[in-house]
């Protein structure tokens, strides 16, 4: 039941937020939170009925530890709480790695000493890199005694709340069980379920009439094209990089929205990345959550930029070699962790060293950049990644369409002339009107927070909200899955 199926838009959320608000407003707190949880559980076994145990059991000792580590708990253990923290760090690690990478460790172990050992062929559980690391950063601030509310049945629908379970955000504790617990937000409230609407519309269309479109020629390049001559392979690089921002942050507006109508606000997760004017820019504005759980559970507890300037460049590339490997069992992810990481460490170089540039090409190289990396995200194997890199340096021919051919000077410069987009499936030149239309809403428009900050109870606003959601309802019949569903 993912967010962008009639099940869910029309019965699942319908149905969900009736209940809690009938319970919430006979002041039944307790047994609404527990409809929550119910609904998010049946929500997950809907996805991945056979690792619902598994969450269980996550949440389970992950509650118990955080209240064994807290400052002054209770809690009689033969371990001091820093070893408790740390027993609990390791558990979730082992679970993340086991379900998630066994595979990958197996593989690489037979290629290099030359052994057969059978690969396990696990099926990573739906949303477990999520739910491991907001467990993790649950265990660190209680063991910081930054955790003030803890009650078991809260606790098991932060990490458990159907809206962000399966991609995130990564909402910390602090950030959504108080708001669980505050009796202001017991009672339905318009505003907020009018910019829930407004969020949840926005979603759908930016993943089902644009992200779902620009696959269509991300996955012909990357997937089934042999060869990619100059502009297939821009263009294919830049399809899948609208692709992926359109579709994740789709499912972070839809999330959120879902959140505000039972006055829940989730974390923002993007904020116009594109528009970035460094990596570091970008990754302050890029999945947002993931940066700052890496910022503040990885790279400061590192030395983060308090040590020398080459101990913080160290700290930079371990912390983005993880959060590369993070995204998926695969080489290709660790090595888009190492470019992201080597784009930070020069950025920071640059500046410590004084130089400067203007806004365009600084915006320029940043937008590039990323594209550069996210073939390397894209790619199945490196030999993909290869392909699209020849393609975008020319390696593999220049085509340009029949009309050109009567410009002198382009004829004489070798370039022919032909089916310039053939490698791309049919001539279908409306892509390329796609894309121009994602990057003008990625340049030059506000994003879906700025756009839910301006609305008000008007007759135009209604009418766009309506629009929106009337776009994404028609597109709903296509069979599709979300990008990060399966990280």
């Amino acid at each position: 039941m993912p967010f962008h199926y009639f099940e869910y838009s029309f019965l699942f959320l319908p149905a969900v937020i009736a209940v809690y608000f009938l319970l919430t407003g006979r002041g039944h707190r307790t047994l609404a939170q527990a409809w929550l949880l119910l609904c998010s559980l049946l929500f997950y076994v809907y996805l991945s009925p056979l690792y619902l145990p598994l969450l269980l059991l996550s949440i389970a000792v992950n509650f118990a530890l955080g209240k064994a580590v807290t400052p002054g708990a209770a809690t009689r253990t033969p371990f001091s709480r820093k070893a408790m923290a740390g027993i609990g760090i390791v558990f979730n690690v082992a679970l993340l790695g086991y379900f998630k990478y066994s595979d990958f460790f197996i593989q690489n172990f037979n290629s290099l000493f030359g052994k057969n050992f059978e690969l396990l062929k696990i099926l990573a559980p739906l949303g477990i890199s999520y739910y491991t690391f907001l467990q993790v950063a649950f265990l660190v601030d209680s063991y910081r005694g930054k955790v003030r509310e803890n009650g078991l049945l809260p606790y098991a629908l932060f990490v458990a709340f159907f809206p962000k379970i399966i991609q995130g955000p990564i909402a910390l504790q602090a950030e959504i069980v108080p708001q669980l617990n505050d009796p202001g937000r017991a009672r339905f409230d318009p505003g907020n379920f009018a910019r829930g609407l407004l969020f949840f519309s926005l979603g759908l269309v930016k993943k089902l009439a644009i992200a779902d479109n620009l696959a269509v020629w991300a996955n012909q390049g990357y997937d089934h094209a042999a060869a990619l001559m100059l502009f297939e392979a821009w263009f294919t690089m830049l399809a899948f990089c609208f692709q992926l921002y359109f579709d994740f942050s789709g499912y972070s507006d839809m999330a959120i929205g879902a959140g505000l109508m039972l006055n829940i606000r989730i974390p923002d997760n993007f904020n116009s990345p594109y528009k970035s004017l460094s990596m570091q820019d970008l990754w302050r504005r890029w999945h947002i959550t993931l940066g700052r759980f890496l910022r503040d559970y990885v790279y400061i507890p590192l030395g983060g930029n308090r040590v020398g300037p080459v101990r913080t460049y160290a700290n930079i590339m371990v912390t983005f070699l993880i959060g590369g490997f993070w995204h998926g069992a695969a080489w290709t992810f660790v090595l888009w962790g190492a470019m992201n990481g080597l784009g930070l460490v020069v950025h920071r170089f640059w500046n410590r060293m004084g130089m400067r540039m203007g806004r365009f090409p600084a915006w320029l190289i940043t937008f590039l950049y990323w594209n550069i990396t996210l073939v390397m995200w894209r790619a199945t194997n490196p030999g993909d990644a290869a392909k699209v890199y020849r393609g975008l340096l020319g390696l593999d021919g220049v085509m340009l369409p029949v009309s050109l051919k009567k410009l002198p000077l382009i004829s004489s410069m070798g370039v022919t002339f032909g089916p310039w987009l053939a490698n791309l499936g049919h001539k279908q030149e409306h892509y390329i009107y796609l894309i121009a239309a994602s990057a003008a809403l990625c340049f030059f428009f506000k994003n879906s927070q700025e756009l839910a900050e301006k609305l008000k109870p008007t007759v135009a606003w209604s009418l766009f909200v309506a629009l929106m959601l009337g776009i994404g309802i028609v597109h709903m019949t296509r069979v599709s899955e979300f990008i990060y569903a399966n990280f």
